[in-house]
């Protein structure tokens, strides 16, 4: 029995499929990233702000730097530096706020680090479980160090809503430097 001879392909007269091809792929990794990103403004365990950034720069690439310049890249930069200005300081803020002590903040920062392991409601019950143990720790009533964690877990509230805010600013420019030209 013989086989029927294989049909040789014919090139492609120019590399405008494969450009596309790559361009394409670029948006889709920047789609891919952005949309991550977003989802870590809400859930704390992923960084989501530089991995939005991170997304918008294969997008800026992909064409070719045209509609997504060095000001709108530098612009998304610095979004994202007061991004994670405003997640440092929100939760560090919350507790002192409220009267934390030392115990306090590593007991939030260990609480909130270990609820990543139990879903949403250990990202939520961690670090107001975090930091009213770490102040019981340090000699104070439950019911005052309860208070405490209740301050951390506000301010990580108000961090989260913030950095929210942000998103949506980068999100708004990134868009108007695509479709403004």
């Amino acid at each position: 029995i013989a086989l029927p001879a294989a049909k040789s392909r014919q090139p492609v007269p120019c590399c405008y499929a494969e450009a596309m091809d790559t361009t394409s792929t670029y948006y889709l990794i920047a789609g891919v990233l952005i949309v991550i990103g977003l989802l870590g403004t809400i859930l704390p365990v992923l960084p989501g702000l530089p991995v939005m950034f991170a997304g918008m720069l294969p997008a800026a690439w992909a064409g070719d730097f045209e509609h997504i310049g060095a000001g709108t890249l530098t612009a998304l930069g610095i979004l994202v530096l007061l991004s994670i200005a405003v997640d440092l300081a929100s939760s560090v803020m919350g507790a002192k706020r409220s009267g934390a002590s030392k115990k306090g903040l590593w007991g939030a920062g260990i609480g909130g680090f270990a609820g990543i392991f139990f879903g949403i409601p250990g990202l939520v019950a961690g670090p107001f479980l975090g930091a009213s143990l770490g102040e019981v720790a340090h000699g104070r009533q439950w019911r005052d160090a309860s208070k405490i964690g209740l301050g951390t877990w506000l301010g990580i509230l108000i961090g989260a809503v913030l950095k929210l805010m942000l998103a949506l600013a980068m999100l708004v420019l990134f868009a108007l430097s695509i479709w403004a030209w």
